[in-house]
């Protein structure tokens, strides 16, 4: 694999982790539960920190690092602001329209995963992963907590 496609491997998962940080941040501010809007807000400050790991790694490889969010993370935004407006701002309309967010993270990931990265960048974009798939899979609980109740 090429410096250029590094680059641009690690560009897109760092729009997808910015369309997390904005994802969770819209999701914290729409929610009423407390104990959940204050983990999201954690969550996207993780995916901050983590869109500034690979920032770095761009900048390592020679390359000019993404700074913003995908469309399609804009139009989920979107999507999660009318869902809400429509439901009355539900927790658990919400939390699935969050988790459906993180299953497109999960894919990124995956994706990134499956190409010839270099050693350094598979062991950061790994660790992400991992990172991610527990992200998914508290929002899925949660979910799975309020549709249950």
């Amino acid at each position: 694999m090429n410096n250029d496609e590094v680059i641009s491997t690690l560009n897109d998962l760092i729009e997808t982790c910015k369309d997390g940080e904005e994802g969770f941040r819209t999701c914290a501010e729409d929610m009423k539960d407390t104990q959940i809007k204050s983990l999201f807000m954690n969550r996207a400050q993780g995916c901050a920190q983590a869109a500034g790991e690979l920032q770095q790694l761009v900048r390592t490889y020679g390359g000019d690092p993404e700074t913003s969010s995908g469309l399609g993370g804009a139009l989920h935004r979107r999507w999660v602001d009318l869902k809400s407006l429509v439901t009355g701002k539900d927790d658990k309309s919400i939390l699935n329209e969050c988790e459906r967010g993180e299953d497109v993270a999960v894919r990124s990931y995956r994706s990134a995963l499956e190409k010839n990265l270099p050693v350094d960048v598979r062991n950061i974009v790994e660790r992400q992963y991992q990172g991610v798939l527990q992200n998914h899979d508290q929002v899925k609980r949660l979910r799975e907590q309020f549709k249950n109740a």
